[in-house]
């Protein structure tokens, strides 16, 4: 178990570093909302890879906030780019 969970750490934070490129890179504003929700999608999914290896409960609560963070901020930025904010596509 131990290797798969070693092994799901590693491909999930390769996954991480591609998304924050994509977010740093992002050709458009909406490009970058993606991203940012994939990279959070991604980093709850580490958190609770780490929660296994560990057996601590409390890092599922830490997910869960960092699952309703990504939401909201996903939530502003679509209202923020109904509402006319500057788009470059």
């Amino acid at each position: 178990m131990d290797t798969v969970i070693l092994i799901s750490q590693v491909i999930m934070s390769i996954a991480l570093i591609i998304t924050f490129v994509r977010v740093v890179r992002g050709p458009s504003l909406p490009d970058r909302v993606v991203a940012l929700e994939l990279f959070s999608t991604t980093l709850v999914g580490l958190v609770g890879v780490y929660a296994i290896k560990t057996e601590v409960a409390s890092f599922l609560d830490a997910a869960i906030v960092v699952a309703l963070m990504g939401f909201l901020a996903a939530i502003g930025f679509a209202r923020f780019l109904e509402r006319g904010g500057p788009r470059d596509d």
